[in-house]
């Protein structure tokens, strides 16, 4: 396609509008190009080859494509689609009709209703399977232990581990998924489940909701990645490093500098007492504590740190405290489709209670500010694998992977990736002190 842009197969339906509305701006911006270009042939002249005016149509797609948006988010419109698995959207259905009409539409009723908005039904399923699964699972290990239903019982965690912290960072901003008449399960459930997926009890709750996002990445924030170059691995694996190994301390001492004492002492108290329950654990029974609690506490640490490094990689050097230039936009099904929208960063950052389904929306609404602010976006790609394209200096991929909006859409391939490169630039203390009116 003339404008570069690739669609996977299994892209949202959200996804992909967004993506077929980013498009069809490339497309608009290289035909007045090409219109632009012949007229100053034909005037033999230069000078400007377009106004950087939206055509008149742009607004009007724009429109179109919120209405669809919209409308799908609506349980009072008749296209209305709630988010019933992960893995296909619910138009993609191919169901008996028995099945359907005996099974599935009344699951799906009694669904809607238990959870706290209608779209999740998803996050019912996810809880549901948790349950089934990897509690009995962890339940038998300790009651029977064998290295084989232990490695598998890892891998089973591994896989659920994405889009369960998904689960639970919609969890953690609107403080609940469930109905508000299951509030009693709704606050009980995580301190089964969190252990399991790698998570010591209550502390995502207070790392990122009392603390990064207070902070925004600035230079505060102890998830900050302004102080690193943000393509160097010896850097990478000293942000990955404190993390993992301080955030204990850190984290509490944090909320002690701020005057927040209660949260200082809540916070240390659940890392803690999170810590003695695998001690406990473990002198009972180490192999099964080893496989059911240590090793999903060990991967989840590092997959939290190499997500965040690509959220907050490319920082804008002259506004790093802009929520439209410290985060970016990533339209791709890992972070989209299989961990609840994810990809919209900026969109969380700009409002951290926005829920997971209104993030297209919402992203279309604010294109033109986006745009006016220079704002990243990327396709094709999960911060994953933007964490591992920068530490291999793959700026000619990830150039390949931006999405150009507003006045990108001029820069060439190279420029696109001499851009991001700029964006990597680590911060001295003097800069931070400019920058943010730090001490």
């Amino acid at each position: 396609m003339p404008a570069g842009v690739v669609f996977a197969d299994d892209l949202t339906r959200p996804d992909a509008l967004v993506l077929q509305n980013l498009e069809a701006d490339i497309d608009d911006y290289l035909l007045g190009k090409t219109a632009s270009e012949q007229q100053a042939h034909d005037d033999d002249g230069g000078g400007d080859q377009s106004s950087g005016k939206r055509p008149s149509g742009a607004q009007s797609r724009d429109d179109a494509t919120l209405a669809v948006l919209n409308d799908l988010n609506d349980p009072s419109n008749a296209h209305f689609q709630p988010t019933v698995f992960n893995s296909i959207d619910i138009d993609k259905f191919n169901l008996h009709p028995t099945i359907e009409k005996c099974l599935f539409r009344p699951y799906l009723r009694a669904a809607r209703s238990l959870v706290r908005v209608e779209t999740d039904v998803v996050m019912l399923n996810h809880l549901l399977l948790y349950l089934s699964t990897s509690v009995p699972s962890a339940a038998l290990l300790f009651w029977k232990f064998t290295w084989a239903h232990g490695l598998l019982h890892l891998a089973m965690q591994f896989s659920y581990m994405g889009p369960y912290t998904l689960m639970m960072h919609q969890h953690i901003h609107m403080r609940g998924i469930l109905s508000r008449r299951l509030a009693f399960l709704d606050k009980l459930f995580p301190y089964i489940t969190d252990p399991l997926m790698g998570h010591t009890w209550n502390s995502y709750f207070y790392h990122h909701v009392k603390h990064h996002h207070v902070e925004g990445n600035g230079p505060d924030d102890l998830s900050s990645t302004l102080r690193y170059q943000r393509d160097d691995i010896l850097h990478f694996l000293h942000y990955v490093g404190r993390f993992y190994f301080l955030v204990w301390l850190e984290l509490p001492l944090y909320f002690f500098r701020k005057g927040r004492w209660p949260l200082a002492a809540k916070a240390a108290f659940w890392e803690l007492s999170s810590y003695l329950m695998v001690y406990l654990l473990f002198g009972m029974n180490p192999r099964a504590t080893l496989c059911v609690f240590i090793l999903p506490l060990a991967l989840l640490r590092i997959g939290l740190m190499v997500g965040n490094w690509g959220q907050h990689a490319f920082v804008d050097f002259d506004e790093p405290d802009s929520d439209y230039r410290s985060s970016i936009t990533l339209i791709d099904v890992a972070s989209n489709r299989h961990c609840f929208n994810d990809g919209y960063h900026t969109s969380h950052h700009l409002n951290p209670l926005r829920h997971w389904r209104e993030h297209p929306a919402a992203f279309i609404k604010g294109k033109p500010l986006y745009a006016k602010q220079q704002a990243l976006v990327f396709h094709d790609i999960d911060y994953i694998m933007i964490t591992v394209r920068l530490m291999l200096k793959d700026y000619k991929t990830l150039a390949k992977c931006m999405v150009p909006i507003g006045s990108q859409m001029s820069l060439t391939m190279d420029e696109r990736a001499a851009l991001l490169k700029s964006h990597t630039r680590r911060f001295t203390e003097q800069d931070l002190r400019k920058k943010f009116g730090t001490k």
